[in-house]
């Protein structure tokens, strides 16, 4: 196993075999995926400080076995934060917390391509930050299906005074945060908000919308997964890599983007590689940034 050392903030880390192929139809390496995440470190650190990481790890590349992993390694250094948090069945575990890039890069280099985080901080795990709309294409429809309703819920949103921001989830759906950063907010609000108006979208765009879990409900229309507003679920980071046969990203778009994409009529136009995304923070910055002070009420429907 090749070993090399280096020092990121302070902290001396051993990467190994950064010439592995972790994407093998892209060639991307281990190397590139720490490379990428060292460079977006100032931009991801932000989403993921305080949150519960549930690793998706691939040591053998997208193409071989991967598993999840919620507990924090035992072998983790000791500089790098943890926190004990709420398992399945009440049962307690602990969990890293990506707090500094140079615990970012710890993560990268275990392969963990995928980073899954959840709506609440480990301080307050009954709080959600934000709600989210996950849109989620059934056959027969595809991420411009997603696009169209992102539009819907904005116009929705803007008649209840809230504002939201949009992600592709760097697979074929696109997921709609509506930041909250309020100390009453709670799980149980969001749920039903959420799942109110997936099913008032679902009431006047038959033909577009499911709120239904059920998959055979799911054909050719976009299912509004309202159930992931839940203190047990995670989400992919924004700027977090997917685990596909090429590397995209989950990445944050500006409405008007999200507009012109829609236009275009192009589904592979929402598909953004690292080296797309670096470009785009570079001159942009984070289009999600205002989404962790953004405060905001949600109304009684």
């Amino acid at each position: 196993m090749s070993r090399q050392f280096v020092e990121i903030a302070g902290r001396r880390l051993s990467l190994s075999n950064l010439e592995k192929t972790l994407y093998p139809a892209a060639g991307f390496t281990k190397a590139h995926v720490l490379e990428y995440y060292r460079r977006l470190a100032a931009f991801i650190i932000p989403h993921l400080r305080d949150r519960a990481l549930t690793l998706k790890r691939y040591p053998d590349g997208v193409a071989e076995e991967f598993f999840f992993e919620k507990r924090c390694p035992p072998h983790h250094p000791e500089w790098v934060a943890t926190a004990e948090v709420g398992g399945a069945g009440g049962e307690r575990l602990t969990a890293c917390l990506v707090n500094d890039p140079a615990t970012l890069i710890w993560v990268a280099n275990l392969a963990c391509l995928e980073l899954h985080v959840p709506l609440a901080r480990v301080g307050s795990p009954e709080t959600p930050d934000s709600l989210v709309f996950d849109l989620d294409p059934g056959d027969g429809a595809d991420v411009l299906d997603c696009a169209r309703l992102a539009l819907l819920l904005r116009e929705l949103l803007a008649r209840l005074g809230l504002v939201g921001w949009v992600k592709t989830s760097g697979q074929k759906g696109l997921h709609l945060f509506v930041p909250l950063n309020r100390p009453e907010a709670t799980f149980a609000a969001t749920r039903t908000f959420s799942k109110t108006v997936a099913e008032i979208l679902q009431k006047h765009y038959p033909e577009l919308v499911t709120a239904k879990m059920a998959k055979e409900q799911r054909q050719g229309r976009v299912f509004i997964n309202w159930s992931q507003n839940d203190p047990t679920k995670t989400m992919i980071a924004v700027y977090s890599l997917r685990a596909r046969e090429e590397p995209f990203v989950a990445t944050p778009l500006t409405w008007r983007e999200l507009e012109t994409l829609a236009k275009e009529g192009n589904p592979a136009r929402f598909l953004f590689s690292p080296a797309a995304v670096m470009r785009r923070v570079g001159g942009e910055g984070d289009l999600f940034g205002e989404m962790l002070v953004k405060q905001q009420k949600l109304p009684h429907l």
